[in-house]
């Protein structure tokens, strides 16, 4: 069996070998990849946008399945493109994949579903959208429609940081056309938690959780990043929660996309914040999340391919998701700087250690003869695994400490109750 994983992040050195442990014993390639991926899989020198070149290679090479890891591709329409060509493939299609590239798309979602979310509204106009930021008040949040990285929310405490956030996106065009239309919808508050489940269009999986950290400092200070680390499961995530937001956010919705025209077949992320009202869906995105990924994998008994095949086959109500109730930590290390500007090249040390109790994915790393060095703002992410959650915090901390590189950043209080 071949398989091709499209991407080169942590997300997708976690996707990599998790296939490479398949019974299946699969060959693999992964595009671009990391030096992560390449001890595992064969790296193929094609961007992870390159729809046509990846569709060459997957016909040239006699590809079985291909997996998509990041959400550019999928927004841009790389499965419906691989099944014109009678290509198999893993992900939710052009249409469906709008419940991430659009926020205004995935709210109409939402609201005709029913689904519990923030009260809304939608303005391509920046002289309206301020209006209506002045009539509102603050606190507030910003959200740029199109994709931005994980970085186009602004959580806004005040009318003159929400003006500012809309002046950004809409006038000065930080995020480019992502950002010339936006979201603006009332500020929750409670706990935030990622939910994760598989669906093949009509019928969902159980659901598996996770927490991280966005911001780039201890204490949740600094600016927003893609993301520093987390934990799975969370210590009080309980199959009551799980049934309620199966039943409340996740069905409602994956049952109104089809009604749409726009059967959901992939992966089905959920940004979602517990209120005292209950659970509020605060985003979806139309893939694994990355860090989530890197430690909801390793809590995943089954093998990913059976999983994988279950959802392309229309049978995923006959396959029983099975997760490990270990914990699983993973702590982000990233060159000095990020999010903002870093240096790129240095030699890494400690890259490729591992315990019984943890492992190391690679992110921003390239191999080059012989020496691995830093592509990246994020590196590396650390990932510890225990029967308590403090036994996997250490074995992650421990791993952390082994890597060794010039700027070397990382937080120290991931998973720290």
């Amino acid at each position: 069996m071949r398989l091709l994983v499209v991407g080169s992040g942590a997300r997708e050195h976690a996707i990599v070998w998790k296939l490479s442990i398949s019974p299946k014993k699969p060959e693999i390639f992964v595009a671009p990849g990391n030096a992560g991926t390449g001890a595992l899989a064969i790296n193929v020198p094609i961007a992870l946008d390159d729809i046509d070149k990846l569709i060459l290679f997957a016909k040239e090479n006699d590809i079985d399945l291909t997996v998509v890891g990041p959400e550019i591709p999928l927004v841009n329409g790389i499965v419906d493109r691989f099944q014109n060509e009678g290509l198999r493939i893993f992900g939710p299609s052009q249409k469906a994949a709008r419940i991430e590239g659009s926020k205004s798309f995935s709210k109409e979602i939402m609201r005709a579903a029913n689904a519990p979310t923030a009260p809304f509204m939608v303005f391509d106009n920046y002289s309206d959208a301020r209006k209506y930021v002045l009539e509102h008040g603050a606190p507030i949040v910003i959200k740029a429609d199109g994709l931005a990285a994980g970085k186009g929310v602004v959580v806004a405490q005040s009318i003159d940081d929400a003006l500012e956030a809309l002046h950004n996106m809409m006038i000065e065009n930080i995020f480019g056309s992502s950002g010339h239309c936006v979201v603006i919808e009332d500020c929750l508050s409670g706990p935030e938690v990622s939910v994760f489940c598989f669906s093949d269009g009509k019928n969902t999986s159980s659901l598996v959780a996770a927490c991280d950290y966005k911001r780039a400092y201890d204490g949740n200070e600094g600016p927003n990043t893609g993301g520093m680390g987390g934990y799975s499961p969370p210590p009080w995530w309980s199959h009551n929660l799980e049934q309620e937001i199966k039943e409340t956010c996740i069905q409602p919705v994956i049952d109104q996309l089809a009604l749409d025209g726009s059967p959901y077949i992939g992966v089905l992320y959920g940004g979602l914040m517990l209120t005292e009202q209950g659970p509020s869906i605060i985003e979806f995105n139309a893939r694994l999340g990355d860090p989530e990924a890197e430690f909801i994998l390793p809590r995943l008994e089954n093998d990913l391919i059976d999983v994988i095949d279950a959802v392309l086959d229309g049978n995923l109500e006959n396959l029983q998701l099975r997760w490990e109730n270990d914990f699983v930590v993973g702590v982000v290390i990233a060159s000095g700087g990020y999010p903002g500007t870093y240096q790129t090249g240095y030699i890494i040390e400690g890259s490729n250690e591992k315990s019984d109790d943890g492992m190391i994915f690679h992110a921003g790393t390239q191999l080059r003869d012989g020496v691995i060095s830093t592509a990246g703002g994020r590196v590396l992410t650390a990932i510890g695994k225990a029967a308590t959650m403090e036994g996997a915090r250490a074995s992650a901390y421990k791993l952390v400490r082994s890597v060794k590189f010039t700027g070397k950043e990382f937080r120290t209080d991931i998973a720290q109750f």
